[in-house]
């Protein structure tokens, strides 16, 4: 299967999400609150872009499951 500027995208807000998720559970940093302030309007676009991009990651994997 082909990447595309999607994919390469999504795999960043995924790994900008995993490494929030690890912050707040070794040190609870919650880093996008901390830069964009606490479930401001920018903090809820990102948690939900970055939820989005995880939606279309689990597509993505279902895809490349059917292709081998």
């Amino acid at each position: 299967m082909e990447r595309n500027w999607l994919d390469v995208v999504c795999l960043i807000l995924i790994i900008i999400g995993a490494v929030n998720w690890g912050l707040i559970g070794f040190f609870s940093l919650d880093i996008i609150s901390v830069i964009f302030g606490n479930m401001s309007m920018i903090s809820r676009i990102i948690y939900a872009v970055v939820g989005i991009a995880g939606i279309y990651s689990l597509v993505l994997f279902w895809k490349l499951k059917a292709e081998e």
